[in-house]
């Protein structure tokens, strides 16, 4: 049992777990041992609630396919165990990332005093810089 929140789980039959081979560096370990873990997850047909799939096919993100499956591929850990516990913690921070329903931005316009600092700010600036030309000699 995967859980989400109070009342949301996931039941470990819904995720696919594939232990395959992992990259990069661990020496002769890498060519013998199978300690990469490739998570499938599909969104449609799991028991999440219609609220989380709806949300999580609206998100833009690459480990989402078309077809609605979420594939996380974990190989950080020399373990096959750790990755496991990796991916299935990476899975539930995305399923958890749409929960929460962020406040729409409103449009907000500069106050007038904040015109009138920035144009003050832009006069000074400007005279500033006239300062540090150099001086027109006059006989």
């Amino acid at each position: 049992m995967l859980q989400i929140s109070n009342n949301v789980s996931l039941d470990e039959s819904e995720i696919e777990l594939c232990a395959i081979r992992s990259q990069g560096a661990g020496g002769q370990n890498v060519n013998k041992v199978s300690s990469a873990i490739h998570l499938r997850f599909d969104i449609t047909a799991s028991s999440l609630p219609e609220f989380y799939k709806h949300r999580l096919l609206r998100l833009n993100d690459k480990r989402i396919t078309r077809q609605g499956v979420i594939i996380i591929k974990a190989q950080a850990h020399r373990s096959q165990e750790k990755n496991r516990e990796a991916a299935l913690t990476r899975l539930q921070e995305l399923i958890k990332s749409v929960a929460c329903v962020r406040k729409k931005r409103i449009a907000t316009k500069p106050t007038r005093a904040a015109k009138i600092r920035r144009m003050d700010e832009k006069s000074r600036h400007g005279q500033h810089k006239q300062l540090r030309r150099k001086v027109p000699i006059t006989d």
